[in-house]
């Protein structure tokens, strides 16, 4: 594609092609659809392990929903494919009493919708979701296609790169580790993390690769399942005063865990059948900048070595990858748009630059005082706000 579009620094890292299947966790859905063929948003009230869809089916195409969390807790919502396994869209991180809208391009089928509270363990309220055939095909340009097709192809290729790296580091770092040279481990902790918070929709789009990577403790608490992945092993390298530390079987089991998953989400995304959407590029924008909203800020992410602002620096790049893919088509559609989220990118961009140390290092987000963590928090809400209605924008 076009590259001299790309306006900000962070644009200019180099593009390739991802691939996130979208996820939508969904609710129960009425029995009585008031509305198919509607332009409408279909409306979705959540709360708790609760949700309800304001129909039970929806023409093809483009498939608007207003999800409205009434309950006491954050959550999420998904759309599953016929299998109940095969997450097709989401909307993650819907916090208390919020409304937020979601855009998805659906084919016809059967789907599911369910909710996930808290975001951990299984999905509830599973419920039959089905899209008809509209009968009626989008009426694109053959310019107007080009730019889909690149930026198709441009994602993915970004996404493979990515993976590509992430495989590759992640064994230096858990090689770093198992042999004890824990300064070495703990530089690389969470440098090599970015190339995987750079594509983590990607990662979420598998159902269990991404909470056997990097799930939380207390996630993994709450969830009551066995906790995997790099948070296991920051803790031990970051322990906590009191606390055990793994043995060295313990340790490289851990270690070999790690490099296993990440193998086989390189071989997923790899896969001569992985494909991605126009829809799922610019939602995989979104959902960067709303996890960072909801979880990165508060710095509850890296909670034992606290580097947050090396997730919160990878998500910035990439969202603004994402968004650079469809940036020319964004562009032809609602110029005013493109422009606030450029404006809006390089406000965050210069605001995490003021807490950088050394040549590619920041600081530990615990040496950021309310004032600066207020600051911080307003740049991303200023990006978060324009770049919700991106997909609305590209496949509308």
């Amino acid at each position: 594609m076009n590259r001299s579009a790309f306006r900000n620094p962070i644009l200019a890292l180099p593009l390739g092609v991802g691939a996130a299947m979208a996820v939508l966790s969904g609710c129960v859905a009425n029995t009585d659809p008031s509305g198919p063929g509607s332009a409408e948003p279909l409306e979705v009230t959540i709360n708790g392990a609760q949700c309800q869809v304001s129909a039970a089916e929806a023409p093809s195409g483009t498939a608007r929903f207003t999800l409205v969390n009434a309950g006491d807790e954050p959550n999420e919502f998904e759309i599953l494919a016929a299998d109940k396994l095969r997450i097709v869209g989401e909307r993650e991180n819907l916090g208390p009493g919020t409304t937020t809208d979601f855009t998805i391009v659906l084919e016809p089928g059967t789907y599911y919708t369910a909710c996930k509270p808290n975001m951990v363990g299984e999905v509830t309220g599973v419920a039959e979701f089905t899209v008809t055939d509209s009968g009626e095909e989008i009426a694109v340009s053959e310019d107007e296609q080009a730019l889909r097709d690149d930026a198709v192809v441009s994602y993915t290729a970004y996404v493979r790169d990515q993976v590509g790296a992430l495989l590759t580091r992640t064994e230096e770092f858990t090689t770093a580790y198992t042999t004890g040279d824990v300064d070495r481990a703990r530089y690389l902790y969470p440098r090599v993390r970015m190339h995987y918070e750079r594509i983590e929709p990607t990662a979420e789009a598998f159902g269990d690769i991404d909470p056997a990577l990097d799930l939380r403790e207390a996630d993994s608490q709450e969830s009551g399942g066995a906790w995997t992945g790099w948070h296991v092993i920051e803790k031990d390298l970051w322990l906590p005063a009191g606390q055990p530390a793994l043995t060295p079987d313990q340790g490289r089991e851990m270690a070999d865990a790690l490099n296993r998953d990440t193998r086989m989400l390189y071989d997923l995304v790899h896969a001569d059948d992985f494909t991605i959407s126009l829809d799922e590029i610019s939602n995989g924008a979104i959902a960067l900048l709303e996890e960072v909203a909801t979880t990165k800020i508060t710095g509850e992410e890296e909670i034992f070595s606290h580097t947050d602002l090396y997730d919160i620096q990878a998500n910035l790049e990439g969202a603004a990858v994402a968004f650079g893919t469809v940036r020319e088509l964004a562009e032809q559609k609602d110029a005013e748009l493109v422009a606030e989220i450029d404006s809006r990118i390089d406000s965050l961009a210069s605001t995490l630059d003021g807490y950088r140390s050394g040549e590619d290092g920041f600081v530990p987000f615990t040496e950021l005082d309310a004032a600066e963590r207020k600051q911080l928090s307003d740049a991303v809400n200023a990006l978060r706000r324009p770049l919700a209605t991106l997909t609305e924008v590209v496949v509308g």
